[in-house]
């Protein structure tokens, strides 16, 4: 589908507006022009010193209507100039909010963090300037220009052609060499700026990474790289500036020279008043102001440009094409219906994953080649920092396993014999329980899965191994490098922001909000009744907790949940899980934090209630593996282990040990 243009739709809109905007521009600077004139005409005839005050009353009152009348014009101008601008952009604000909230979870996996950062604060700023300091400034010179030589033509045909030609300078020549001489150092400005963005957010983000790798240094050194870069870039874009200021000026002095001889010449001949001189020659400059800023106005044009573009990168989902993204066409009602009443059967077929190798790759660049694969467009931050945050916010509570993992072992074993098939078994390819190790460069590579409705999975890995990569493929945030992931026959990318119809999510740290217990839980179904929401309490077994709250449901909850505890919070959640009736959900280490006891006890909660659902389970704990139909343990992006509970204890020595040191008394 073609793109809106993100100018001609508010142009249309406010046509009239526009038009008065004009309008007042160009009666402004025609009312400094009137009052310079009046003014040196009455400077002139008062230096006569003419013999009543009355041959200098109607000059003066004048220079008082003119005085009065410009400055009333130019607020004016003002006011309905900002009014109107300040309109439009809110409209565009609103649009770029639409774009981003539905596609949140696909931009910040194709994009830099930085780069989202730079369009929401640098374009969408850009793109209001395109009419306060582009349209406007030029749309009033050029009818100045056109009525300036329209007038001095009536006076002297010779005379208009030398303004014409003057004024051409300012208004055509210097404006396109400006351009042509700048369009390269602001693209490198921008890019440049783009790049700080991108650094600053991953610094802020991996923040951690850079403390623990001893690298500090070495990201502050390339930080000051990048700010003298655009501090050179900077100096150079105002060396040019001041000498276009200087041309600009000395064309105007030419120009006054010019009124001053051409007026003398005009006097000399009887044709002009010596009270008009100074007159003619102070009515220039506030003309001369006027086209002065043309050359900045049209300099800013490929800066618009390049916003346009990264604006139009960013809502792909209106004219995906022009980026090169293969947006899979959306499910229809039907499709998705159908999907949700066979249970949502989960494939990830010979999937492999790798992100951006180059930060620049997967930046917002209008210049991007639309020919590279998917996962070249996603997003380098999760290389850096926000791809770590998600799997290392708790490290410090995963340490024993790691060391573990390293301390342990490895065992390498391709035993194939098959144990008996589970109630809902979940097949890993070769459906065995096995043990190997090999060391892969990509977040993951060849991962083959089949979850059938009702299969209960657990993914365990220490931080990096593949985790969160894993589970954002299974919900399409995230595109395959090779291979397919499908649920309930149909790929995964095709449901878009319909996901959250076919998979919940309880993660580490669910948002709960400063309102009452029910409408917190009333988040997983708006429309649910109270009776409801209390079966939904009752089977997260908060029914305790309901008992005890002076206002049982309608108790406030503070902010982020606050008056509760962890493992309280957490069944919050899972009663907003319960609520929403999905048939698939992930359980994204929710037990992260809390303390053994409590850990056990919310865990069969989970367990009990969701018993009918699909579960994928990400921990690092192998606390109530035992529960899983099938466990996958994943070490650098590949399946290292897999099988049963009862089969990796029984196969895999490695497991073994890992699985005592974290139930010592198992």
């Amino acid at each position: 589908m073609k793109q809106e243009s993100w100018f001609r739709p508010y142009v249309t809109a406010n046509f009239w507006r526009f038009l008065l905007i004009a309008v007042l521009g160009v009666l402004t600077v025609l009312f400094a022009c009137m009052l310079m004139l009046t003014s040196g005409y009455l400077i002139s005839k008062s230096a006569l010193r003419p013999e009543n005050i009355l041959m200098v009353y109607v000059p003066t009152v004048g220079v008082r209507t003119f005085g009065i009348g410009r400055a009333v014009l130019h607020y004016a101008e003002r006011l309905v100039g900002h009014d109107t601008i300040l309109r439009i952009l809110s409209r565009m604000r609103l649009r770029l909010y639409r774009i981003l909230e539905p596609q949140a979870l696909r931009l910040s996996s194709r994009y830099r963090t930085g780069d989202l950062l730079g369009v929401l604060s640098d374009d969408i700023e850009y793109l209001q300037d395109v009419y306060i300091r582009t349209v406007f400034p030029s749309f009033v010179a050029l009818v100045l220009y056109a009525g300036l030589i329209a007038a001095a033509g009536l006076f002297d045909p010779v005379f208009a052609l030398l303004l014409a030609i003057y004024v051409a300078v300012l208004v055509f020549v210097l404006p396109l060499i400006s351009l042509l001489l700048t369009k390269r150092k602001n693209r490198e400005m921008k890019q440049a700026r783009n790049r700080l963005y991108q650094k600053l957010t991953d610094a802020v983000l991996g923040m951690h990474e850079w403390y623990v790798s001893g690298r500090q240094q070495q990201f502050l050194t390339g930080y000051e790289e990048d700010e003298a870069e655009v501090d050179r870039i900077d100096r150079a874009l105002k060396r040019w500036a001041r000498l276009r200021g200087f041309i600009g000026q000395t064309i105007v002095a030419v120009t006054v020279v010019t009124v001053v001889f051409w007026s003398g010449k005009q006097h000399a001949a009887g044709a002009l008043d010596v009270t008009l001189i100074a007159a003619m020659v102070l009515a220039v400059f506030p003309l001369m102001d006027a086209f002065l800023p043309v050359s900045e106005a049209v300099e800013r044009i490929p800066s618009y440009g390049q916003s346009v573009q990264r604006l139009k990168a960013v809502g792909h989902g209106e004219d995906s094409a022009e980026i090169g993204y293969p947006v899979q066409p959306s499910l229809t009602r039907g499709e998705m219906d159908a999907v949700i009443r066979s249970g949502a059967h989960i494939k990830v077929d010979s999937v492999s994953f790798q992100y951006a190798t180059n930060a620049t790759d997967a930046t917002l660049s209008p210049d991007a080649s639309a020919a590279n694969s998917p996962a070249v467009h996603q997003t380098a931050v999760h290389q850096t920092a926000a791809h770590q945050t998600a799997e290392t916010a708790h490290s410090t509570d995963e340490t024993h396993l790691t060391n573990a993992i390293h301390s342990t072992d490895a065992i390498h074993s391709t035993d194939a014999a098959h144990s008996k098939d589970p109630v809902h078994p979940a097949r890993w390819a070769g459906a065995t329980a096995s043990c190997s190790f090999d060391n892969g460069t990509q977040a993951l590579r060849d991962i083959s899965l089949d979850v059938p409705a009702g299969a209960k999975v657990a993914v365990i890995g220490r931080s990096g191994a593949g985790k969160s990569t894993l589970l954002q493929l299974i919900q399409g945030v995230l595109a395959p490098s090779s291979g397919t992931v499908t649920i309930g026959g149909m790929d995964a990318a095709r449901f878009g922001d319909d996901i959250s119809s076919v998979i919940s999510v309880l993660n580490q740290s669910p948002h709960l909000f400063d309102t009452t217990l029910a409408n917190n839980i009333r988040l997983g179904r708006p429309d649910a009744t109270e009776a409801e929401i209390l079966q939904a309490a009752a089977m997260a077994r908060l029914t305790p907790l309901v008992d005890s709250l002076p206002d049982g449901l309608h108790t406030r909850m503070q902010e982020a949940g606050q008056r509760f505890s962890g493992g309280e919070r957490q069944r919050v959640a899972l009663a907003r899980i319960l609520l929403q009736k999905r048939p698939v959900v992930i359980l994204d280490e929710p037990t992260v934090g809390l303390d053994p006891r409590t850990e056990r006890e919310l865990l069969s909660t989970i367990f009990s209630s969701l018993q009918d659902r699909t579960l994928i389970w990400v921990t690092h704990h192998l606390v109530g593996v035992e529960r899983m139909d099938e466990i996958l343990f994943l070490e650098q992006g590949r399946v290292v282990m897999r099988g049963t509970h009862e089969e990796l204890m029984e196969r895999c020595p490695r497991y073994r040990g890992l699985y005592r040191l974290d139930r010592p008394g198992a």
